[in-house]
């Protein structure tokens, strides 16, 4: 065929960047193995729409696949040799696994981090109150959402209740198909000429997110507000709580609808949750399935990414550290603090987190030259953070280098890109903290059409080859 083509066509595609489509570029058998991967992703996306319920499910993946707790190690005094699997657990809502190395932690390790929270609405502290008739359950919501996207749609409760005399009862409400929905309720077009008015960050308020959760009045004159009492029956029959104990409560409202199939070819994911799921479940997958490897290898997921990676379970935390250490002091005949800081100095991280496909019904936003396309492969963002790239820890030009010889070695399809034009917005990830440590971090994720909505759209190509960038840079990055 080269002979057909004029120097000027053979020239260009020496020369030019084209990323491809990845349709166009797997096999018969990797177009089936990405079809059953993503399979097994819509289930896990079903099971673990919160951040307790991703630790819990990885938890149970973990141990069959051979993982132990570290703290097995520590409380024996145990050393760590190559090939043992070991992992951790914070506060049931941020997870670390580590498949150990043959060579010695000072020399580094590579990691993968990604987050598992995603925007939703919590339950304020007391929330249940009655009005005309009605019963709702105040929230709050977490992380940026547009608030019109959550009414007059179905809506299921997780978590979990710490009772008055310290049980704890965990909570699903509206996941199985014969189960009852929550919804918010919006006003009729009839009536919302000034409400249509209104900037479409304001039609709907955070105040406004109210549950609606029942209509039935308790059977009592002499009561006041009966359908509440009525509502507090049913909970306290059920979960044997009473209203104080909400007061202790982490209660979570997400959407009720499973992972969908889209298209006429089914080729991609809708979902909630897909920021950061699609990434951390495909890092998870990672680790799993290694087993043995020259530099110790790390999967890290933190919780409240979404609202700037603080408290004790974000990537802002002592966790990742500390773990670190652990599996240094267990590997090391003479462990000090220096141990630590070379490891930190010497490991090189994936910052696993999603970036905005370009969308043509919105062109306007994105810079089509620097933008990332659905199905064209992972997407390396060598910067984040918004306006003058504040809050971003820019990749240095020689790891953004490795990287891209790494994926290109091991037959990955990726693609470079940033979120949209500059001073349109902007957004941040764990890199930034993970740099702080001394590692070499550069952000690498799949492509998300819908971000932050209640249902968002991501590639099944886009979702098999993150999870193959993941595995090779934890087995192979040097």
């Amino acid at each position: 065929m080269s002979e057909n083509k004029t120097t000027g066509q053979q020239l260009s595609e020496k020369l030019s960047y084209n990323n491809p489509n990845v349709w166009n570029k797997i096999s018969d058998e990797e177009f089936k193995t990405i079809f059953s991967f993503s399979e097994d992703y819509k289930k896990f996306l079903d099971s673990s729409k919160t951040e307790r319920e991703f630790v819990k499910e990885t938890e149970k993946l973990a141990k069959a696949r051979g993982f132990v707790s570290i703290e097995d190690f520590i409380n024996s005094n145990t050393a760590l040799k190559q090939g043992m699997k070991v992992y951790r657990i914070f506060k049931n809502k941020t997870i670390a696994l580590a498949v150990i190395g043959s060579k010695p932690p000072k020399m580094g390790m590579n990691l993968v981090g990604a987050h598992i929270d995603s925007p939703r609405l919590d339950l304020k502290p007391n929330p249940v109150y009655e009005s005309s008739g009605m019963v709702f359950l105040k929230t709050h919501y977490y992380g940026g959402i547009k608030k019109y996207q959550w009414v007059t749609i179905p809506l299921s409760m997780h978590g979990i209740i710490i009772k008055k005399d310290g049980s704890s009862v965990d909570v699903v409400v509206g996941e199985d198909e014969n189960d009852t929905v929550f919804t918010i309720t919006d006003l009729l077009p009839h009536l919302a000429a000034d409400q249509m008015q209104k900037k479409m960050g304001e039609g709907i308020t955070g105040e406004g997110l109210n549950i609606l959760t029942g209509s039935i009045p308790y059977n009592d004159e002499k009561v006041k507000e009966k359908v509440k009492l009525n509502i507090l029956r049913l909970l306290n029959e059920k979960y044997g709580i009473i209203e104080e104990d909400f007061l202790s409560a982490e209660l979570e409202i997400v959407p009720a609808f499973k992972a969908r199939d889209i298209g006429f070819d089914r080729s991609m994911v809708g979902a909630y949750g897909q920021d950061d799921r699609v990434c951390s479940y495909t890092s998870l997958r990672s680790i799993l399935d290694l087993e043995n490897v020259e530099k110790t290898a790390v999967c890290v997921l933190t919780d409240k990414e979404e609202v700037g990676s603080m408290g004790n379970t974000g990537a802002q935390s002592s966790f990742l550290e500390n773990f670190i250490a652990d599996i240094c002091a267990l590997s090391s005949d003479k462990y000090t603090d220096m141990v630590l800081r070379r490891c930190f100095t010497n490991s090189k991280m994936l910052s696993a987190d999603v970036t905005a496909a370009i969308d043509p019904n919105f062109e306007g936003v994105y810079d089509k030259l620097n933008s990332s396309f659905i199905g064209k492969g992972i997407v390396l963002m060598k910067y984040t953070g918004a306006r003058g790239k504040s809050g971003s820890s820019d990749a240095n030009a020689e790891f953004m280098g490795e990287v891209r010889k790494l994926f290109n070695d091991n037959g990955i399809l990726w693609q470079a890109g940033e979120l949209g034009k500059v001073d349109k917005g902007g957004g941040g990830t764990i890199a930034q903290f993970m740099a702080n440590m001394g590692m070499d971090v550069i952000d690498c994720g799949v492509a998300v059409l819908s971000m932050h909505s209640p249902f968002e759209v991501t590639s099944k190509a886009d979702i098999y080859m993150a999870y193959k960038a993941y595995r090779a840079f934890m087995e192979d990055m040097n």
